[in-house]
């Protein structure tokens, strides 16, 4: 298994996997990793097999969240982390850590969970809600997720029921990616990850204690 990493553990290590239909090493993933790591947390990325396929001309289609679990695992396994370990990921990525990470957090293998735009429904099927597991979670959560995100805006997921242990930060004029529209927002996406990576930061502490 194939890692990139980037930063020091002044904080804690975090492992995050790539949303459906990106690799680790997109433009926002890359993005992503390079303000956690200034944020003082050592970042390590992996790909699930279907995605590293990719790279060799294999054009597999992601498959179902819950087959990946087993490779989640096994990523936490191999990267054998030193110190505080919190796993997470964009989008799909943050929904099948989210999926293994009581049993991970459990074992006492992991501190926390952060998910990077979680993907609450598919665009325009908000009753094909992904929320049964989060509703009883028990690992410390955080979900870092834009206002306008088509996987679950934020009048959308205020009705959701969700664990208490699951934290909520909401980026104002987010999508998916987190990104603002300036002309509506006045922030910029360098505003949003900044303040995204100081959040997953000053989470990462507080739980590590």
């Amino acid at each position: 298994m194939n890692f990139l990493r980037d930063g020091e553990a002044k904080v804690a290590t975090i492992l995050l996997a790539h949303g459906a239909g990106a690799p680790m090493d997109s433009a926002s993933m890359n993005a992503t990793a390079r303000v956690l790591a200034e944020a003082g947390l050592a970042v390590a990325r992996f790909e699930f097999p279907y995605m590293a396929a990719r790279r060799d001309g294999q054009r597999k289609p992601p498959p179902k969240a819950e087959t990946l679990i087993g490779e989640y695992r096994a990523a936490v396994e191999t990267l054998g982390a030193k110190g505080p370990l919190l796993i997470g990921g964009k989008s799909m990525g943050g929904r099948v850590a989210s999926m293994v990470a009581d049993e991970l957090h459990g074992e006492g293998r992991i501190a926390g969970l952060v998910c990077l735009g979680y993907p609450f429904h598919p665009p325009t099927k908000p009753a094909q809600l992904r929320t049964a597991h989060l509703e009883t979670l028990r690992t410390p959560t955080l979900i870092v997720h834009g206002t306008r995100d088509e996987f679950g805006t934020r009048e959308e997921v205020t009705g959701y029921r969700l664990s208490p242990s699951i934290e909520l930060l909401w980026l104002e004029d987010g999508d998916h990616d987190l990104k603002p529209r300036k002309s509506v927002s006045g922030f910029s996406a360098a505003d949003h990850l900044k303040t995204m990576a100081g959040a997953v930061a000053e989470f990462a502490r507080r739980i590590s204690r």
